[in-house]
């Protein structure tokens, strides 16, 4: 079995460890973990692991934020995988900090990540990990917010989240959908 995992982010050192960069965040954390090295590839930095039997590909687009769908059809296509072992990390606003829900399926819910992968691959039945980063600003203050990066306190904290993560990534997987968001979902 072969999975697509696909951390979303922006490319930048300006953008690097942001909120919106968790999906980075967390991949860089499963290949460090999987003794795996990203490569710069087509659309973006690539890496293979290897977990019991089964080949992750785990990707970081290069093609930033608004246009990842790109990156996600190519190596689906280039590596044969079906959408039904693809996983998107992703940050979300709608979450309180830390929080982590895996979906099956789902609407963009106003990412504009999300948005770009669904049109271009068509469907909204793929696997996403969203990656709470809550919504404390003020009125408008929405891009600065996402774009900011986390504060101390926050900080400290992010790297135990990011290895949850990890653990849901891995259970995804493994395990399934179905079993991982029952394991995980309400932690």
């Amino acid at each position: 079995m072969k999975y697509l995992i696909v951390g979303l982010g922006n490319i930048g050192t300006e953008y690097a460890h942001t909120r919106h960069n968790i999906g980075f965040d967390t991949l860089d954390a499963f290949a460090e973990a999987s003794n795996v090295v990203f490569e710069d590839k087509r659309y973006g930095a690539v890496a293979t692991a290897r977990l019991r039997g089964h080949q992750l590909v785990l990707l970081k687009p290069s093609t930033y934020m608004n246009l990842s769908g790109n990156a996600v059809r190519y190596w689906l296509q280039q590596e044969h995988i079906p959408v039904e072992q693809l996983l998107v990390v992703v940050d979300d606003l709608a979450l309180p900090f830390g929080v982590l829900r895996l979906k099956p399926k789902g609407s963009d819910a106003g990412h504009n990540g999300l948005k770009n992968i669904q049109e271009l691959l068509g469907t909204q039945n793929y696997a996403r990990l969203r990656f709470g980063i809550g919504n404390d600003f003020p009125r408008g203050g929405q891009i600065d917010y996402v774009l900011g990066r986390f504060p101390a306190e926050q900080e400290a904290e992010k790297k135990a989240r990011i290895e949850v993560a990890c653990e849901m990534i891995r259970s995804f997987c493994l395990a399934g959908v179905q079993v991982t968001m029952n394991q995980y979902n309400n932690k």
